[in-house]
């Protein structure tokens, strides 16, 4: 077979063009970190990567949605102990007011101290977070409990569970059923009867309230139980998510990122080569008549 110099010059031309094109992958990877910069470079890891990436997205989610979950039950079991703080608050006025030692002016002043922890127990059941009311269910843009014109008090508490998939498949309780906690009966009876009972210097009718009492601090206290449950439920969810994170995430680097010592020694490696094709092909090209005649 005949070998020309054109032959000789084209095969150099497409061996430096084959080496410039390996230089420029491993800058490339340098430059980005990663194998591959788009998905023609290699189908297979783009595909890995596709799943893996979205398995970190849901992960990344479920932790979003331990924060939301944190937003709800903290600030509930905030409040809850403030509430149980209100009742036993009453609950000692009503122990020193069923007294013998108290007369009708002091069971007055107490009636009167009773009526600003109303209020303050109001404002705990109307608890807003966020722009959301969480003792009212599912209709977090409505107050559970609203003053009328009279004095009177509205309470309209929903009893719909506000539940968030912290995990896939699995969903949790955000809220309080807060239906026995904040109930009509209390705040229409059970409170308005205790401040009657003090208005109207009836002993015997204030010592019927101490136990009335204790029974919604019960309902406060067993509320808390429940949600603490939870709570430590969710601690559980966010420690696995935590390693599910650093799984997947290990595992898309492991298919998406270089290796750099590799890709450096690699890199040099191919300067190496190029250079010495650069020399080699100078002196296997050597000048023709034509480049005489010019």
């Amino acid at each position: 077979m005949r070998i020309t110099q054109s032959m000789l010059s084209n095969n150099m031309l497409n061996h430096m063009s084959s080496s410039y094109s390996k230089m420029n992958t491993y800058m490339e990877q340098l430059s980005t970190g990663k194998k591959i910069n788009r998905p023609s470079d290699d189908p297979v890891i783009a595909m890995k990567g596709m799943g893996y990436r979205t398995e970190v997205t849901k992960v990344e989610q479920f932790q979003r949605n331990t924060n939301e979950m944190h937003t709800w039950m903290d600030n509930s079991d905030a409040a809850l102990d403030k509430a149980t703080q209100t009742l036993q608050k009453m609950r000692e006025l009503a122990v020193q007011a069923s007294n013998d030692t108290y007369d009708a002016e002091e069971r007055q002043n107490m009636k009167e101290e009773v009526e600003q922890l109303q209020e303050h127990f109001v404002d705990i059941a109307n608890t807003n977070v966020n722009g959301k009311y969480i003792f009212n269910g599912t209709e977090t843009d409505t107050r559970p409990v609203t003053v009328n014109e009279d004095g009177s008090l509205n309470v309209s508490v929903n009893s719909t569970p506000v539940n968030i998939e912290i995990i896939k498949g699995t969903k949790l309780q955000a809220n309080v059923d807060a239906t026995e906690l904040f109930d009509e009966e209390l705040f229409n009876t059970d409170i308005p009867d205790f401040m009657s009972a003090l208005e109207n210097n009836d002993q015997a009718a204030v010592e019927d309230s101490i136990d009335t009492l204790d029974e919604n601090i019960n309902n406060i206290i067993n509320a808390r139980a429940d949600l603490g449950a939870r709570m430590n439920r969710l601690e559980l969810v966010e420690n696995r998510l935590g390693e599910q994170e650093i799984t997947a995430t290990k595992t898309m680097s492991e298919n998406e990122d270089i290796d750099y010592e590799k890709v450096i020694t690699d890199l040099i490696s191919q300067e190496s080569v190029h250079r010495a094709a650069l020399s080699t092909g100078a002196r296997i090209i050597q000048p023709t008549l034509v480049d005489f005649l010019r």
